[in-house]
């Protein structure tokens, strides 16, 4: 009875913690711009006071259909080293309507990868996207590995890795439920239950590990430049292989000097110069 009391109790912590990463990865937005109160990152010295001021006015101006204006305001906490879901997201749509569309791509992305799980953030890039001149099409991936890859951005790397302790902590209390139950069917249960605990643990840590390296990537890129020429080599002599335009998202392999060597979805290569492009 005493180990079926401590199984229950941390399948409920379990349970709980799960719902609470779900929580953490699902923001309440507008589908447009959201006026929430600003949570940041930050590594400045400003008052939360005048953050908020700032923010308030880049929303009335957003609002007023002053894009411009808010796209100044919401551009100057940036300056200033605040980085939030909510931030990019907005100033990705003032950009979308002055019709700045690679700027717009590159904020909606930016979002994405400090909220993956945000269904008006990833709509909203899929409609900036339709925007673009180049329709680049994608090298096919097998069915299942989209669909773990679906699943893994549903969350961030905090919520998976609240689903991965948690996940930890009922594994121990399936072992001792498997070591110490008195009746069979206790310790089957504790048996396979600790196999499908395992594999959720070793699920989320490997979407927690991934999710956070996605974050910090610094290779993906979005052409800004109206239209760039992609040369066989770092030199403006060189052969033109294609042209971008912008609002393509591109993958750097590497650089030289002025120059970056970059991926399409595709896999066709080439180089731009740097000022070409912008990193996410």
């Amino acid at each position: 009875m005493r180990t079926s009391r401590i199984f229950w109790s941390l399948l409920l912590l379990f349970l709980s913690l799960t719902a609470a990463a779900r929580a953490q990865g699902d923001r309440d937005s507008l589908a447009a711009a959201t006026t929430d109160p600003l949570t940041v990152q930050t590594a400045g010295g400003n008052s939360l006071a005048a953050v908020e001021q700032v923010w308030d006015a880049a929303n009335t101006a957003y609002i007023n259909s002053d894009y411009h204006r808010a796209i100044d305001a919401y551009r100057q906490l940036i300056l200033r080293g605040y980085a939030s879901d909510k931030l990019y997201y907005n100033l990705a749509n003032a950009y979308f309507k002055v019709g700045r569309y690679g700027k717009a791509i590159l904020y909606y992305n930016r979002a994405l990868r400090l909220a993956p799980g945000d269904a008006d953030i990833r709509y909203n890039l899929d409609v900036a996207n339709t925007f673009t001149k180049d329709k680049i099409a994608v090298v096919p991936e097998f069915f299942l590995k989209g669909w773990v890859r679906s699943v893994r951005m549903s969350l961030g790397s905090t919520a998976w890795s609240v689903v991965s302790l948690a996940a930890l902590a009922l594994l121990f209390a399936l072992v001792l439920l498997y070591l110490l139950a008195g009746r069979l069917a206790w310790r089957k249960a504790g048996f396979y239950g600790t196999l499908a605990m395992l594999l959720v643990f070793v699920a989320s840590t490997s979407f927690a590990v991934t999710e956070r390296r996605e974050l910090l990537d610094s290779t993906e890129a979005v052409v800004m430049s109206s239209s760039v020429s992609v040369k066989s080599s770092p030199d403006k002599a060189s052969t033109d292989l294609f042209v971008l335009h912008e609002g393509t998202k591109v993958r750097t392999v590497s650089e030289l000097g002025d120059w970056r060597e970059i991926v399409i979805a595709d896999g066709k290569k080439g180089w731009v110069e740097a000022r070409t492009i912008e990193t996410i």
